[in-house]
């Protein structure tokens, strides 16, 4: 056979000094020391990395060229080499089919004063977000942004996105000793930008690409990249609010809050989901004519799956793009509190997702999580527990508090799921948990991170709410820190909830054998500060609605839903109601649709929305229901014993204001002449009968008031003669002279 006439084999690439072949490799942990500019004897060096450039030069601050490269290694290495050092160089990559001029990201020293980084590390930074994360900046003049993420158990940390097309090669970072974390300023990029952090983890083990933990602002999901949020410069226009805010303490405020899931309350005549400023244009009028004082949102930290209700956030800084950017959020919690209503959302830091973008095993170790599943992984939810006590993770979760706080202007945070945060065995069987260092199941590391909460928050928000979501028995929810509590404004009042549905699902004709149930609240009302929640865990999971959860025909139904309302409205404590529930919605929420808001075209729905708007209009205008909610002096059983006609009576009070006098008959039968003892003798005026035809009832009442009569009764000198409705709560004030 002949010898071969082809084209020679190319030569093999030159061999790099290891430092270098890592580089190549993306693995280079202090890419800072040969990337850049290097004093090489009398002679500079200038490397850059630009894996599929035909060529690089080196342009001085005139745009001059300097030096062009030479192509160390056909992977994209270039070496310049330059006799004096120049100031504000730039470089002109050539592409295929295209060229740029940057500044070199390996120009500019450390970023980050190592000050703060030993404040982060010691959990004294209480704002991590205005150090690590995106900043949009300018360096010795040059427009381009900051990046910077918590990784200490990291091998190389690369930023990655658009701008450098995804190549974990061209920007790998800077590895900050103190703190653990990674930094570099990439000139050029802008907000907008989206990204993510490529990292090697502790065991030399690709991993996959990181979402920022501390990103101001994302993709829309299912995409799942950050994105370089733009400087903040919103202009707010709620001064007066934010200040009667601070002056006017919560607990003897009138508080009625409509709980919403933003995506699903309402579609436009498109069907379409509403983005943030068409919420603010329907939502906003819609809680004001219905005179709720407060919006609280179910979670709108951005989160991957959005049948989570928003319940398992991974982005904690960032509120989710599903309805526009961070500023059309801004613009709708400005229009709320131009209108006179606060907004509340739910915060999650019980637990986070699994997913792969997120923040389970940041690092290749378990960073923000606990090693150990047994403290680590919620078998309820398969989603992952917080390490309350690192330093770097209760930093991160204060932050985000905060940051909707201040950035936001939230007016409260409602705590989710705090009892699997505050005990260890929750949810688990014996030998699945570990206990604490006293023996308890007592997570002390979460009691401890909530205290140090709630203290900052009323010590640097005064005003803000902070409320709990919590459903067991530990002492002293809402007590003061220094008294041993955990220092809440508000806790859910989980089992009132739970025995009064319990009682208003029964047929009237049992009642009078569980007429305990719905009165057993008051055993402990003032044991802590309360909210009555009617919230959107009971109208899902087969649950029904509240409608459909009243016995009866359609108009039992509707009858004994307006008494319970008219009973939840006097009863002590703040009150709570989902969606939808103000016009009796039929069935199950569906948080893929809609609710059904032809329903009022219907008497029975709009009767109802009408009780509801009159119920908050009451509430806000009698002191008697909301001043002294938290203390027993604000309230007087009449009577409370009458199971045989299922009846219940109880008296309002207030500091310097008339009483109400609250009496709720839960059987279809009407009670004449029913004798009701009172304190004050007189006319008592009736402020809500829910069995007006207004709301579609019979009709059927006292004539719009009642004078007392010379009878004694339940241990008072005067009493009223009342017509109590069937299956109605009536409202009575006591006119004083």
């Amino acid at each position: 056979m002949g010898a071969s006439h082809g084209s020679p084999p190319p030569a093999p690439p030159p061999a790099l000094a290891p430092p270098l072949a890592a580089l190549l490799e993306a693995r280079n942990a202090d890419p800072f020391a040969v990337l850049g500019l290097h004093r090489h004897g009398r002679k500079w060096l200038l490397r850059a990395i630009a894996p599929g450039a035909r060529q690089v030069g080196v342009l001085d601050a005139g745009g001059q060229l300097l030096a062009v490269a030479e192509r160390e290694h056909p992977d994209g290495l270039f070496l310049a080499t330059l006799k004096a050092r120049p100031e504000h160089y730039r470089l002109r990559i050539d592409w295929p089919g295209w060229s740029e001029t940057v500044a070199d990201a390996y120009a500019y020293g450390p970023l980050l004063e190592e000050a703060d980084l030993q404040a982060f590390a010691e959990g004294r930074v209480r704002r991590p977000a205005d150090l690590l994360g995106a900043h949009a900046m300018a360096l010795a003049g040059v427009a381009g942004v900051r990046f910077a993420v918590w990784a200490p158990n990291a091998r190389r940390v690369s930023v990655v996105g658009d701008f450098n097309r995804w190549d974990g090669r061209r920007h790998p970072m800077r590895l900050r000793h103190t703190g653990g974390v990674w930094e570099i300023f990439v000139p050029g990029v802008a907000p907008g930008a989206r990204y993510k952090f490529e990292l090697i983890g502790a065991h030399g083990e690709h991993l996959p690409l990181k979402a920022d933990p501390l990103a101001r602002q994302t993709e829309r999901p299912p995409a799942e990249a950050s994105v370089v949020a733009a400087p903040w410069r919103f202009a707010w226009h709620d001064e007066h609010w934010l200040a009667n805010r601070a002056a006017t303490p919560a607990v003897h405020a009138p508080i009625a809050i409509y709980e919403v899931h933003a995506l699903s309350w309402q579609r436009d005549e498109r069907g379409q989901m509403l983005d943030w400023d068409a919420l603010a244009a329907r939502l906003v009028p819609y809680v004001l004519a219905q005179g709720f004082t407060h919006i609280e949102l179910l979670p709108v930290s951005e989160h991957p799956f959005g049948g989570s209700w928003g319940y398992q956030p991974l982005g904690m800084y960032a509120p989710t793009a599903r309805l526009g950017p961070p500023e059309a959020f801004a613009r709708f919690v400005d229009t709320c509190h131009v209108a006179g209503i606060g907004v509340i959302v739910d915060w999650v830091s019980a637990h986070f997702p699994t997913d792969a973008h997120g923040l389970q095993r940041f690092d290749g170790t378990a960073l923000y999580e606990h090693e150990d599943p047994r403290k680590g992984f919620h078998l309820d939810w398969h989603t992952l527990i917080y390490n309350y006590g690192r330093h770097e993770v209760a930093a991160y979760l204060i932050g985000s508090a905060l940051e909707w706080i201040e950035r936001f202007h939230i007016d409260g945070l409602r705590v989710d799921a705090v009892a699997s945060m505050l005990y260890l065995d929750y949810s688990r069987a014996e030998g699945e948990w570990l206990p604490n260092v006293h023996g308890g199941r007592e997570n002390l590391e979460a009691a401890g991170f909530l205290r140090e909460l709630n203290q900052l928050i009323a010590r640097e928000t005064p005003g803000v709410m902070v409320i709990a979501e919590e459903s067991t028995a530990w002492p002293g929810v809402t007590a003061a820190i220094a008294d041993g509590g955990l220092g809440f404004d508000f806790k859910w009042n989980m089992g009132w909830m739970h025995d009064t549905l319990e009682y208003m699902r029964r047929d009237p004709v049992h009642r009078r054998y569980h007429h305990g149930e719905i009165g057993f609240g008051l055993v402990y009302a003032f044991s802590e500060r309360f909210i009555l929640p009617l919230s959107h865990d009971e109208v899902v999971h087969g649950k029904g609605s509240l409608l459909a959860r009243m016995p009866g025909d359609d108009w039992q139904r509707f009858a004994n839903l307006r008494a319970y309302f008219g009973f939840m409205w006097a009863h002590p404590g703040k009150k709570l109601l989902f969606m939808g529930g103000e016009f009796a919605q039929r069935r199950e929420w569906d948080h893929d649709g809609t609710l059904d808001w032809h329903l009022l075209e219907h008497l029975p729905h709009r009767g109802m929305q009408r009780l509801i708007a009159d119920l908050n209009r009451v509430l806000v205008e009698e002191p008697a229901l909301h001043q002294l909610d938290h203390r027993p002096e604000g309230f007087a059983w009449v009577t409370h014993e009458d199971a045989a006609h299922s009846v219940y009576a109880f008296l309002r009070y207030a500091e310097e204001a008339a009483p109400v006098l609250a009496v709720s008959n839960f059987t279809p039968e009407p009670r004449r002449g029913y004798r009701v003892g009172v304190p004050w003798g007189g006319y008592w005026r009736e402020l809500v009968n829910t069995d007006s035809g207004h709301y579609g009832g019979a009709n059927l009442g006292n004539g719009g008031g009642v004078h007392t009569v010379p009878v004694p009764s339940h241990g008072q000198s005067q009493s009223l003669e009342l017509l109590l409705p069937p299956l109605a709560t009536v409202l009575l004030r006591a006119e004083l002279p």
